[in-house]
């Protein structure tokens, strides 16, 4: 996956506008968890090719055989590919993808129940997918009769979704695609990396459209988070009122303490994002780790157990990326209905029993001087004022050796039980107790006072 913050074009020179300089605030930094909710029209068919361990796409196929559910609207363009084959049997020909949104009924969804699902599972702070790539808005938008109050499910989804988010007591973000909007292009199916910077519209008019409708967002629900998705029009990248730099000015002053990313492609990067990458070490800026729980981010219905993170797994991966000086952003795909499926909602519940015994090692901790040791049984590191938290990846393994510079702190265990460290061979070891050897992730809290 690409790292955004790389791309800054283009060169404006002496024409190039000042951007904010904004700090990433200490709530985001302490928030550790977030959800995003990655719903919308592609969760009508909800399909995707079915991706996995052993299983090889060619690169010149590899967007024919999008592993994105909510890239359906790309992949259902290119002719022959398994999508387009699918939705020619399903639909029939001549139903078009957009046809779609008179059939999305999203009468399951009730926005308390399904925050409170997300809060429960431990997320300080929610980002619903406002508008996706295909154009489709969910909420009452005036720039486009193209959202979901006018068509199929005919609610203002990101109005409930952010009465409820308030509600809970949770921060609320919105992820918007600032640079591609199908729905208002005419270009062909993307079709690699490259396509996917060429067929867009960098013209003023779309950058226009495209500042008009974030500032709607701004306006009506002062959202905690920008998240912005594949850049910024480059036609919108100057010194004009509806530009980038402007935009984000008139953001900071609406939210100061506000949060933005890096997908902007302009030289102001806020929060790196990676995105399904395995990070070897810290980063010292702030970052985000997103991915789906499967191999998606909007609901593949044809992944099952072997495509999805176990909720031990999930807790495993939040760890590791909090160790790192990251965030973990974790994906829920609902149902077009508005439910959550079964298999993410069990990940989901078993992170949040977690977080509920284990969350002082995860919220507002730092890393420590390192992230783990590079041999023995495996751990991370996370720490909060003078208590440095030893999380132990693997408590099947019954013990692991104590990191030299904590030998002489107090020690005990997250539930508040005592611990000690055993010499051996030159090394302390910890035992894990047999009660704790059946839990993801064993917590070991050094107080070095």
């Amino acid at each position: 996956m690409m790292n955004f913050e790389k791309r800054t074009g283009p060169d404006l020179g002496s024409a190039a506008p000042v951007y904010p300089s904004h700090a990433v605030p200490d709530w985001y930094r302490d928030a550790k968890l977030g959800f995003f909710v990655h719903w919308g029209l592609y969760s009508v068919p909800a399909w995707a090719v079915q991706h996995g361990e052993g299983v090889h796409i060619p690169t010149e196929d590899a967007y024919g055989w999008h592993q994105y559910a909510e890239w359906y609207g790309n992949t259902v363009r290119i002719a022959g590919s398994p999508t387009w084959e699918r939705h020619q049997r399903l639909y029939g020909p001549g139903t078009s993808y957009e046809d779609l949104a008179d059939r999305w009924d999203a009468a399951a969804f009730d926005a308390d129940a399904f925050v409170g699902e997300l809060v429960g599972a431990g997320a300080k702070y929610i980002v619903p997918t406002t508008k996706h790539h295909e154009g489709f808005c969910l909420w009452g938008t005036e720039t486009t009769g193209f959202n979901s109050v006018a068509r199929g499910p005919r609610r203002d989804l990101i109005a409930e979704f952010h009465a409820a988010t308030r509600r809970a007591g949770a921060r609320f973000g919105v992820y918007f695609s600032g640079a591609l909007d199908w729905h208002v292009s005419d270009f062909p199916a993307i079709e690699s990396d490259t396509d996917l910077f060429r067929y867009r519209r960098n013209d003023e008019h779309f950058a226009r459209y495209s500042a008009a409708q974030l500032d709607e967002l701004i306006a009506r629900f002062s959202p905690d988070m920008l998240w912005n998705d594949i850049e910024w029009p480059d036609g919108g990248k100057g010194r004009d009122d509806f530009a980038v730099a402007a935009l984000l000015g008139r953001y900071f002053d609406a939210v100061p303490d506000g949060v933005v990313n890096d997908r902007w492609g302009v030289p102001y990067h806020g929060v790196l994002t990676r995105e399904y990458t395995d990070i070897p070490d810290i980063i010292p800026q702030p970052w985000e780790s997103t991915r789906g729980l499967g191999y998606s981010f909007g609901f593949n219905q044809d992944e099952d157990a072997r495509h999805s993170l176990s909720g031990a797994a999930l807790i495993r991966l939040l760890v590791d990326v909090v160790a790192k000086n990251g965030n973990l952003l974790i994906n829920v795909g609902p149902a077009a209905d508005g439910s959550i499926p079964e298999l993410q909602r069990t990940a989901m519940r078993e992170l949040g029993a977690w977080l509920q015994s284990n969350g002082d090692a995860i919220y507002g901790t730092r890393p420590w001087i390192r992230m783990g040791e590079p041999v023995g049984a495996p751990v991370r590191y996370t720490q909060a004022g003078s208590v440095v938290h030893v999380h132990a990846l693997d408590p099947t393994a019954g013990e692991f050796v104590l990191a030299p510079e904590l030998r002489s702190a107090a020690l005990r265990w997250a539930d508040g039980s005592g611990a000690t460290a055993v010499g051996r061979g030159g090394e302390s070891v910890v035992v894990i107790p047999d009660a704790l050897r059946s839990t993801p992730v064993a917590v070991l809290s050094a107080d070095t006072r």
